[in-house]
C-alpha cells in the first residue's frame, strides 16, 4: 500500500513538471510546480525514493550551532512560546541554519518520537536540494514565508507533513536563518494553516528584530516608522550607526521607508540622509528611548524616530549609571512587588560577595529575567551573560556546549576547536537554567569547576575562569538528590542562597506587571485594556505564568483594531472563566467560618501562598481551590 502511494505521487509530480496539470491539486500552484522542476531538473531527485534525510555528523551540528549561539538563543523562548500558543499538540517548532539543517527543536516529549520518524531530526539536511520541494527547503530558495501541505512536498514519504515556514535575515540582508512549524496530523487543512502562517512570521520577524538590536548594543540605533504609533512595531526601520555617524546595518523596513537600496546605504553618513546635524540627531539619544519624535528624510518626507544610545552631550559612565537604578526601575523586569523586591535585594547582595544563587519557581515565572536583571545591577554588567537551558539542549550536545572541545578531539570536530559556556561566560555570569535536567555525568564535571575554577574542554588542558553561576529549576532538587538523580553535593555547592520565585498568580503586582508587559509588547504603541477586559485578565490563574501572559498580551497588541483591547478579544480560556458564587452568611455559616480563617492566615503570612499553604497544612493547588470558592484576593 505504501509503494503504491509513492507511486502514485510520483506519477502526480511527473504530469505536472510535464505541462499536463489540471487547474486543481497541488500542481495548480505556480510555485509549488517551479520547485517540483528544480527538484527533478537541477537536483536529479525521485519522488518516490523512500530514503530518510541526510544527519550530519556530532561536530558539524556543534559548529554550526556555535556560529548561530546568539540566535538560538534568542529564538529559544520564541520556539516555546510559538509551540504554547499553538496549543502543543501535534506540532514541531524547528530553527534551521541558512543551508536548511535543523538545529533546534520544540515539541511535546510524547511526540518526539513521530516526528523522528517523519525525519526531522536534530542535524537533518532539509535543503530542498536533499529533501525536495518542504517547508524549510523551499522557503531557502524562494526566501519568503510559504506553507507546504501534504502532497504538494515532492517525496512521497514526506506527504504526511504540513509544513509553515518564515525566514530570519541577518542586519546585511543575507539569510540567518528559517523558523519552521511542522505537522504530522493527517486532518490539517490548507486553511488551518493561515493562523499557524500568521504566527510563525511574527516569531521570526520578532527574532530577527531581536538579533539586529543584540548585533549593535553597543552602537546608536535610530528606529523610526511613518506613523508616531509604529515606532517598535514590526514595521519599524531599524538603522545602526557608529560614533562617527557611519550607518552600519539597516533593515528592510528601512530601505522601503527610505526609498534606497542597500548598498547606497552602507558606509554613508547618517545626516545624508535625514535633515537634521548628526549632533542634533545625538541630542535626541536615550538609553531607555520610548517616546517618539518628528524627523524629516533628506527630501522632505516625514518621519516619526526614536534613538536607542548615550547622548554625547551627556557623557555618563555605564558602571555608575547601572549602580543608580533602584531595583523597581531595573529595565526588562517587574519588581512592584514588595516580597519580589526584597528578594532581589538579597540575590544582589549575595552574588556580588561570589555566592551561588539558585531560583526556584514554576516554568514560566520569569527566572531568566530575574538572573539576568541580577547581572546587570552588578558590578559584572559589563560582561557576558551567558545563559544555557540544560532541559533544551540534547544529551549528547550538553558537555560540548557547557566545557568546549579542543580541535580533532573526535569525529566532525572542527580544526580549532570550539569554547564551551563557561569560557563565554569568563568574567561575567553563566545562568544555568532548568539545572535540575542536567545529566548525572555533567554535574561531576560541573562542581569540579565551581571547585577548582577550572575548564577542561574535550580533549583539551585545564583552563581557568573567573565566572560566576546562577541556577534555576522549577524541579524540586531535594527529591531528586533523594531519589539519586542529582548530587547533593552540587545540590549544596550551588544552593548558595535560594530565591523563591512566586508565581503570577501569587504576585502582588499583577496589574503593575500587566501594564509592563503590555507596554513591552506594543512597542511604544499606546494600546488601552477595557476594564473588563483588565479584570478577566488579572482574575485568571495563569498557569503559563509571566510567558504565557506576555505570549497573550503579544497576540493581543498585534491584533487590536483603534489600540484598545475588550473582553471579546480575549482568547475564549480567559474570557469565559467561571465566577465563583459567593453565598450569605445566613445559608453557609460553616464556609464563612473557613473565609475568615483563610484570610487570617493570609494576612499574618502577608499573602505568601506557599508558608500559608503549609500553615494550614494543605497544597498550594487546594490554597487556591479555596481562594477561588469565596472569592478571595488581596
Amino acid at each position: 500500500m505504501h509503494s503504491n502511494h509513492l507511486s502514485r505521487h510520483a506519477q502526480q509530480v511527473l504530469t505536472v513538471t510535464q505541462g499536463k496539470a489540471h487547474l486543481q491539486g497541488p500542481g495548480s500552484d505556480p510555485s509549488i510546480a517551479r520547485s517540483w522542476l528544480r527538484c527533478l531538473e537541477d537536483y536529479h531527485l525521485d519522488p518516490a525514493q523512500n530514503l530518510a534525510p541526510t544527519v550530519l555528523e556530532h561536530g558539524r551540528v556543534l559548529e554550526s550551532r556555535e556560529r548561530l549561539q546568539q540566535v538560538l538563543h534568542i529564538a529559544g523562548t520564541e520556539m516555546t512560546s510559538l509551540h504554547q500558543q499553538l496549543s502543543g499538540a501535534g506540532h514541531a517548532v524547528l530553527l534551521t541554519d541558512a543551508r536548511g539543517v535543523i538545529l533546534n527543536c520544540v515539541t511535546a516529549p510524547s511526540e518526539r518520537k513521530i516526528f523522528e520518524r517523519a525525519g526531522l531530526w536534530l542535524g537533518a539536511d532539509w535543503s530542498e536540494a536533499c529533501e525536495g520541494t518542504n517547508g524549510i527547503g523551499t522557503c531557502l530558495v524562494e526566501r519568503q514565508a510559504l506553507t507546504i501541505h501534504q502532497e504538494e512536498h515532492f517525496r512521497g514519504r514526506h506527504t504526511g507533513l504540513t509544513c509553515s515556514a518564515s525566514p530570519v535575515f541577518d542586519p546585511q540582508g543575507e539569510l540567518l536563518a528559517v523558523l519552521d512549524v511542522s505537522s504530522a496530523r493527517p486532518d490539517v487543512s490548507r486553511q488551518s494553516q493561515f493562523h499557524t502562517m500568521a504566527l510563525v512570521n511574527l516569531s521570526a520577524k520578532m527574532i530577527e528584530s531581536c538579533y539586529f538590536l543584540r548585533c549593535f548594543d553597543n552602537q546608536w540605533l535610530l528606529r523610526f516608522h511613518l506613523q508616531a504609533e509604529s515606532v517598535g512595531l514590526f514595521s519599524e526601520g531599524l538603522l545602526a550607526f557608529d560614533g562617527e555617524g557611519r550607518i552600519s546595518a539597516v533593515n528592510q523596513s528601512a530601505l522601503n521607508l527610505l526609498g534606497h537600496i542597500r548598498g547606497s546605504l552602507l558606509g554613508q553618513r547618517v545626516e545624508d540622509f535625514f535633515d537634521c546635524s548628526l549632533d542634533e540627531l545625538l541630542g535626541r539619544a536615550s538609553v531607555n528611548a520610548s517616546a517618539s519624535w518628528p524627523l524629516r528624510t533628506r527630501d522632505g518626507r516625514p518621519l516619526f524616530a526614536v534613538l536607542r544610545g548615550q547622548p554625547r552631550s551627556v557623557p555618563v559612565p555605564i558602571a555608575p549609571l547601572l549602580k543608580a537604578i533602584e531595583p523597581a526601575r531595573l529595565p526588562g523586569i517587574c519588581l512592584g512587588d514588595a516580597a519580589l523586591q526584597e528578594h532581589f535585594r538579597k540575590a544582589l547582595r549575595v552574588f556580588e560577595r561570589d555566592v551561588p544563587l539558585l531560583i526556584h519557581g514554576e516554568t514560566g515565572s520569569g527566572k531568566e529575567a530575574f538572573a539576568k536583571a541580577v547581572h546587570h545591577a552588578s558590578q559584572r554588567a559589563g560582561k557576558q551573560f551567558v545563559a544555557l537551558n540544560c532541559a533544551a539542549i540534547p544529551e549528547s550536545l550538553i558537555e560540548s556546549e557547557l566545557f568546549g572541545y579542543r580541535g580533532g578531539s573526535f569525529t566532525g570536530a572542527r580544526k580549532e576547536g570550539m569554547r564551551g559556556k563557561l569560557q563565554q561566560a569568563d568574567g561575567g555570569t553563566l545562568f544555568l537554567d532548568e539545572i535540575g535536567d542536567m545529566p548525572l555525568a555533567l554535574q561531576t564535571r560541573l562542581l569540579r569547576v565551581l571547585e577548582d575554577r577550572q575548564v577542561v574542554p574535550i580533549g583539551g588542558e585545564p583552563e581557568t575562569v573567573n565566572v560566576r553561576i546562577i541556577s534555576a529549576t522549577h524541579r524540586q532538587l531535594l527529591e531528586r538528590v533523594q531519589d539519586g538523580s542529582f548530587r547533593e553535593d552540587l545540590y549544596y555547592r550551588l544552593n548558595g542562597l535560594e530565591i523563591p520565585l512566586p508565581a503570577l498568580r501569587e504576585r502582588s503586582d499583577k496589574s503593575q506587571l500587566l501594564d509592563f508587559l503590555l507596554a513591552e509588547e506594543s512597542g511604544g504603541e499606546t494600546v488601552i485594556i477595557d476594564e473588563p477586559a483588565r479584570q478577566a485578565l488579572l482574575g485568571f490563574d495563569w498557569p503559563g505564568n509571566v510567558r504565557q501572559l506576555r505570549n497573550v498580551l503579544r497576540t493581543l497588541a498585534a491584533l487590536c483594531d483603534g489600540g484598545r483591547i475588550g473582553l471579546e478579544d480575549l482568547p475564549a480560556m480567559i474570557r469565559q472563566r467561571p465566577v465563583a458564587l459567593v453565598e450569605t452568611v445566613a445559608e453557609r455559616p460553616l464556609e464563612d467560618a473557613e473565609r475568615v480563617a483563610l484570610l487570617d492566615v493570609l494576612e499574618r503570612q502577608r499573602w505568601h501562598m506557599t508558608h500559608t499553604a503549609e500553615q494550614l497544612g494543605i497544597s498550594r493547588n487546594t490554597l487556591y481551590r479555596k481562594l477561588r470558592k469565596h472569592a478571595i484576593a488581596r
